[in-house]
């Protein structure tokens, strides 16, 4: 008998498996908050637009990240059902998901996935799909991190101390990762599995301007917002969905959990606090990989 995908996979499934914007759940502009929420030193004002039927939204960035009063430039987005797209791409909307999606709080077992869920994971991770499916829009993204240019994002990097190892972040993350570092290490003092996985840990890898393997789109890499923490052993176990399909073509996504290599449970709690989702919870699994997505925690953690 085929076991049955419990209703939050299943929400998860529906939420993940978007092949365009017109297929998303309707995201209305009530929404905007949590992305107010997530980022309080950017000031947004909306307007409906009746000729464009949507709401057109003025996001004000301070030159200063932190300095909501101080100088800054301003973007407009019209809200495009959550994706904050320019008027120039609204006849493209079908291309893009909303930027809130949903990411779960705990981590789904493989082992629950259901034939057609399987099916429909080998389908999002296709080479087609990947190539010329829907993704995520980055305009508010290149708005917010200055990143529109290679040289305008660069001028945003800073060389850091990363729980040990020296990396390239955007200046927005310094703070944040800041707090996660000072967490992990006082956690350590008492937690002997996040003691090793610290004294595992072979580099923390955030900035690299590039686009993501098979797709047409940057990496949040190329942000700097994004961090790989790679361990130097892996015990024999997969952390990444191409590098295990290239082993394990069709049953790369079935690979249990205990199989797979990933930071204590301690350790991705204490990122998500802090605003970062974790690769690890995505049907296609990264797990050495963090992003910063606050508005994305604020949406599915504190509704």
């Amino acid at each position: 008998m085929k076991k049955r995908a419990s209703p939050i996979i299943i929400l998860i499934f529906l939420l993940i498996f978007r092949i365009t914007a017109q297929e998303a759940p309707k995201m209305g502009i009530g929404n905007l908050k949590y992305l107010e929420k997530a980022y309080p030193d950017l000031t947004f004002t909306r307007r409906y637009d009746k000729v464009m039927q949507d709401w057109l939204i003025t996001v004000k960035i301070p030159d200063t990240p932190g300095d909501k009063g101080g100088k800054g430039h301003s973007e407009e987005f019209y809200w495009a059902n959550g994706s904050m797209l320019p008027e120039s791409e609204i006849k493209n909307a079908d291309k893009y998901w909303p930027i809130l999606y949903g990411y779960q709080k705990e981590l789904s077992d493989p082992a629950n996935f259901t034939e057609e869920e399987r099916e429909r994971i080998k389908q999002f991770s296709s080479t087609e799909n990947r190539q010329n499916g829907a993704g995520t829009p980055m305009f508010f993204f290149d708005a917010l991190y200055d990143s529109s240019s290679r040289a305008r994002l660069e001028s945003h990097i800073k060389r850091i101390s990363f729980l040990g190892n020296l990396t390239n972040v955007h200046e927005r993350m310094i703070e944040p990762l800041g707090r996660v570092e000072k967490r992990i290490y006082a956690l350590a003092e008492s937690n002997e599995e996040v003691k090793s996985f610290l004294a595992n840990l072979k580099s923390n890898d955030a900035y690299y301007w590039r686009i993501i393997a098979g797709t047409k789109r940057k990496s949040f890499h190329s942000l700097g917002i994004a961090v790989d923490v790679l361990p130097k052993k892996l015990g024999g176990k997969q952390i990444f969905w191409s590098w295990a399909r290239d082993k394990y073509p069709n049953t790369w996504m079935l690979i249990p959990l205990k199989d797979r290599w990933m930071p204590p449970a301690a350790v991705i709690r204490i990122f998500e606090e802090e605003g970062f989702i974790w690769g690890g919870k995505w049907v296609i699994y990264d797990n050495m990989h963090f992003e910063y997505h606050p508005e994305l925690i604020q949406f599915n953690f504190y509704k």
